[in-house]
């Protein structure tokens, strides 16, 4: 992207304004059911994780700024009706509004991971388990009929093979031609979008889907950085074409730099204008893969924090441990804390208070007793 005027921000407007804009300063109005289905329109996605020590990351995005709800509720409250799950910033929750443009873009599609290196099910497959789901659903992907399982092409698979309806399925979910409609104990429901999207499933996008995309991730990181990174997950081709130049020239979106780095950012217009609640005094555990946490980079260079999920490395490598979460208190990042759900309630594994932070050990406390309550 050629130079653009861009607005340089101090590192404490940068942190004020990000801590804003992704909804941390206070909770949100709305409680229960209407505060995550509110909350989800707010922060344009919600990026999945199946792990679950204390929560799983939904969880932990809407426990940070719903209050009324417990582990577990995002999804029911959310599906069906209210959300579809696609691919976004990685694997993600979407409010229903964003159906449209996934259904048009993808139409015709196969948005499929394995690419050319399995034997795929065949169209004619693909069109016997979407009946079934027509006739059957909501159905789990375990009830589906026994049609065989994949074999590799070119590489080894997985042991056993994938069965051949699942990997139907997949494709069908990333098409929109079935979506994800509920989750039991025993795995995910699928149904027709006419079902369990029926105010929306035949609507028409209102624009273009990588201009509204764009438009769309800027807001939920609030700041983008033109760099490549996990940040940009699925828009990469987006990032290296024309288009956020001409948003910047139409006035829809701005550039900004941060004091001390020659990284430049994409802002939604107007963002330094925004007005956003007066912090509420409550400590916050942040999931993982909370959009505060998006570009570690950022986080680095605005809150002087260093964070990496060591879910992934070898237990001999990490710094800190296997599912830890940063700890935010009035705006800053004050510590990281380890923990377990047990039958007893919430174990406090390790914490780790930040090196020049402030640490509130009253509001600490408090924290653990909303979060115990919430599990």
């Amino acid at each position: 992207m050629e130079a653009r005027p861009t607005v340089e921000l101090s590192r404490e407007r940068a942190r004020r304004y990000l801590v804003g804009q992704l909804g941390l300063r206070r909770t949100r109005p709305e409680k229960g059911a209407r505060g995550i289905r509110a909350l989800l329109a707010a922060l344009r996605c919600i990026q999945q994780d199946p792990l679950d020590r204390i929560g799983t990351n939904a969880d932990l995005v809407a426990l940070a700024r719903v209050d009324g709800i417990r582990c577990g509720q995002v999804y029911d409250r959310l599906l069906p009706g209210h959300a579809f799950e696609h691919f976004a910033k990685e694997r993600c929750l979407l409010p229903t509004s964003a159906f449209p443009y996934y259904r048009e873009r993808m139409a015709g599609r196969d948005g499929w991971r394995y690419g050319k290196r399995l034997r795929r099910p065949t169209r004619k497959l693909q069109g016997e388990v979407l009946e079934e789901i027509r006739e059957g659903g909501p159905i789990l992907a375990s009830a589906l009929a026994d049609r065989g399982r994949a074999r590799a092409l070119d590489w080894p698979l997985p042991s056993p093979p994938p069965p051949l309806a699942s990997l139907a399925l997949e494709m069908l979910v990333s098409r929109c031609q079935v979506v994800v409609c509920g989750r039991t104990g025993a795995g995910k429901l699928y149904d027709l979008p006419e079902r369990a999207l029926p105010r929306v499933f035949d609507a028409p996008p209102a624009a273009d889907f990588d201009r509204w995309a764009l438009l769309e991730r800027v807001e939920a990181a609030g700041l983008l950085c033109l760099a490549t990174g996990p940040h940009w997950s699925m828009l990469e081709e987006v990032r290296t074409g024309g288009l956020p130049a001409a948003l910047v020239d139409e006035g829809l979106l701005e550039v900004a730099t941060i004091e001390g780095s020659r990284r430049s950012y994409l802002a939604p217009a107007g963002f330094r204008k925004r007005r956003f609640p007066r912090d509420d005094g409550r400590m916050r555990i942040l999931g993982p893969l909370d959009p505060l946490l998006w570009d570690r980079k950022l986080v680095a260079q605005v809150f002087g924090f260093d964070y990496v999920w060591e879910v992934y490395k070898p237990a001999a490598r990490r710094k800190w441990g296997y599912y830890v979460c940063p700890l935010l208190h009035r705006g800053g990042l004050v510590g990281r804390f380890e923990g377990r759900r047990t039958p007893e309630g919430l174990r406090v594994e390790n914490l780790w208070r930040e090196e020049g932070a402030a640490f509130d050990e009253r509001a600490w406390r408090a924290t653990l007793a909303r979060h115990e309550a919430a599990l």
